[in-house]
């Protein structure tokens, strides 16, 4: 091995990765574990209780079909769209190692009306969760709650025969379906808007003024962390 390499020279590290890229690493590590505590917590929580909610009957609506029971269907879309939106910024990255910036414009497009189509739809999600009829396991038996009757699956206050009834529903399935689902959309979002920056930048010719167009891919390491943690909320809120 020749005495004077320098490994650290430019600032790149023995594994020839840039410093940009090493940071984004950390980022998502920490973030990982973020995910990680707050998954931990709700199954904690799911297996320590005699009743919860269940995903065959409070995830089987799906917009415009009515009262069809559709048992995870609409999550399912979410997902493809999701992973579909993942297929395209890894063509965003190739192109961008091709120089190709017509290529990288066509692809961070399909991937940002990904976003906003996963978007949409949480959105769609959220309002039917809230105002909706949907059924929970009670020792292992379903019961039907909702805004109609005097028991929901968030534990809180709803009107019933003009009055409002206090609920014990289970409290902490309202709040950590919220609260994750929400926090990995907070993700999302934020991913959205550095691919429409990236895309800005894209357009002006910033990355063939550099010569590369590394930033695309550390913007496609965070919207492919943010695919991967959508498969775990997939796996604890609607498969278990």
């Amino acid at each position: 091995m020749p005495t004077n390499t320098k490994w650290w020279n430019g600032g790149r590290s023995p594994f020839n990765i840039s410093y940009g890229k090493v940071m984004m690493w950390y980022f998502l590590m920490s973030d990982a574990f973020t995910f990680g505590a707050f998954l931990i917590s709700y199954g904690t929580i799911r297996f320590s209780v005699n009743h919860w909610a269940d995903p065959n009957h409070v995830f089987n609506a799906f917009p415009f079909a009515g009262h069809a029971n559709l048992p995870l269907v609409f999550v399912s879309l979410m997902t493809f769209i999701l992973i579909f939106s993942s297929v395209t910024m890894v063509l965003a990255v190739h192109e961008g190692h091709k120089m190709n910036r017509k290529g990288v414009e066509k692809y961070m497009i399909l991937t940002i009306l990904g976003g906003l189509a996963f978007l949409g739809c949480q959105a769609w999600e959220w309002t039917h969760m809230i105002t909706g009829d949907h059924a929970v396991l009670v020792n292992g038996q379903i019961e039907h709650w909702g805004t109609t009757v005097t028991r929901n699956p968030w534990g809180v206050e709803v009107m019933h025969n003009g009055a409002m009834v206090a609920t014990p529903g289970p409290i902490a399935f309202g709040g950590y379906f919220f609260g994750i689902t929400g926090f990995h959309g907070f993700h999302v979002f934020s991913g959205v808007i550095i691919n429409v920056t990236m895309l800005i930048k894209t357009r002006l010719g910033h990355f063939d003024q550099r010569g590369h167009y590394e930033m695309i891919e550390k913007a496609g390491l965070y919207w492919h962390f943010v695919d991967l943690v959508w498969v775990f909320v997939f796996l604890c809120f609607y498969l278990v």
